[in-house]
């Protein structure tokens, strides 16, 4: 079971399409499971019809999901945008500034780090260098 972290804390999925992944996706998909490795300069002819982005994070030290969030929003993607798989709590306004919507963390991470870990963080305009620079 899946635990949907978003700026108001945990919530469940109400994703009901399912995913496809890059490779065997056809151009008619409402939704892409990208693996960390992906190349999101394949997916530019895809954005406009895709819903929902699904990004794996295979470990929390592996920030490669991070660029391609940044990449397909910066490539003009409007649609959700969700990390899943090793996402700490400290790296939640990292996701959200790089463009992810939404992470999804499993059960037992969200035991090890409950929700008011995570909600500590949903301010992440206020969680950045500058500003805190500034304050």
């Amino acid at each position: 079971m899946s635990i949907i972290v978003t700026d108001t804390g945990f919530g469940p999925d109400d994703w009901t399409h399912g995913f496809a992944s890059a490779d065997e996706a056809a151009n008619d998909v409402v939704s892409l499971d990208l693996t960390s490795d992906t190349d999101p300069e394949t997916l530019s002819n895809r954005l406009p019809h895709l819903q929902m982005v699904r990004v794996d994070f295979p470990s929390f030290a592996d920030g490669r999901g991070f660029t391609i969030a940044r990449t397909l929003r910066l490539k003009g993607y409007t649609g959700r945008l969700r990390a899943r798989g090793h996402v700490l709590a400290d790296q939640y306004a990292m996701a959200r500034r790089s463009g992810f919507d939404e992470v999804e963390i499993s059960d037992e991470l969200a035991a090890r780090q409950p929700e008011d870990q995570w909600r500590d963080r949903s301010n992440w305009k206020a969680h950045d260098y500058q500003s805190r620079l500034r304050g």
